[in-house]
């Protein structure tokens, strides 16, 4: 039997590399995709000897990803059954103090990047159908808006539209399509500025709103179980799982809280 091969955006760190090392557990063949060269060649070098291929890949090139989707489709036998559409970046902090480069840069990559995924994918994942999937990574930030982070915020929100479209309009090919809604968790991401204009990291930022950190093998373990299950938007950690409790329930609540907000998170 054929083994199954996994294409992963943003695999040279954070999620996707935890992801990666998931699905190689599991005999899978893994395509780690990113900008980081140096980044890629360590993931890679925590997988399963000759159970991965390297792709260099700016998801804001349409044409690029038909290349990278070709070049892992040869690497790993023909087929590809799963692409995770993964590589994001932060960005908060009120929108009117953000740059015109700083919004198209994140539209750029969380957007656009995954909509030009799912085009170069559809037809590898087709092929493969029908149990082959899509999967996206969106946010608890796609759950409700969340002031000081309303482009990154608008971004997720759009990437659970799209998984929401998707999953009806290629339910007929047999392609599944699902999206993982984390809450913050332990990447290098957090380590970051929320944007150019600020010396804070993100990471201190949500210490001292006292949210908590899930640990990336949690996103890992969620993304193989959202292939392999019926759930649509898999929420993953406390905080996506409280939001989405209270936007459902209590989004009066959640709207105040929202407004109330003295120093709004910017990540």
């Amino acid at each position: 039997m054929a083994r199954k091969a996994i294409f992963i955006t943003g695999g040279a760190s954070g999620i996707g590399r935890a992801v990666a090392q998931r699905f190689g557990r599991e005999g899978w063949f893994v395509g780690i995709a990113d900008i980081n060269e140096a980044g890629m060649a360590e993931t890679a070098a925590l997988l399963p000897a000759g159970g991965s291929s390297i792709h260099k890949l700016d998801v804001r090139d349409r044409a690029a990803w038909d290349a990278a989707l070709a070049d892992f489709a040869r690497a790993a036998g023909g087929g590809i059954d799963v692409v995770f559409n993964n590589a994001g970046i932060p960005i908060g902090g009120q929108i009117v103090d953000l740059g015109v480069d700083e919004v198209e840069r994140t539209l750029d990559i969380n957007l656009k990047g995954v909509i030009f995924g799912a085009q170069a994918a559809y037809p590898w994942l087709k092929r493969s159908a029908p149990g082959s999937c899509l999967l996206n990574t969106a946010s608890a930030a796609g759950i409700y808006g969340t002031p000081g982070a309303s482009v990154y915020t608008a971004t997720k929100f759009g990437v659970r539209g799209l998984t929401e479209s998707l999953d009806a309009e290629w339910a007929p090919d047999g392609i599944e399509v699902r999206d993982l809604m984390p809450g913050f968790i332990d990447t290098p991401l957090l380590d970051h500025a929320p944007n150019r204009a600020s010396n804070e990291d993100i990471r201190g930022r949500v210490k001292e709103a006292g949210l908590e950190i899930t640990p990336v093998s949690q996103v890992a373990d969620a993304a193989w179980a959202a292939i392999h299950g019926q759930t649509l938007h898999t929420l993953v950690g406390p905080t996506a799982r409280k939001l989405a409790f209270g936007a459902r329930w209590l989004p009066g609540r959640v709207r105040k809280q929202g407004r109330a907000s003295l120093r709004p998170l910017g990540g």
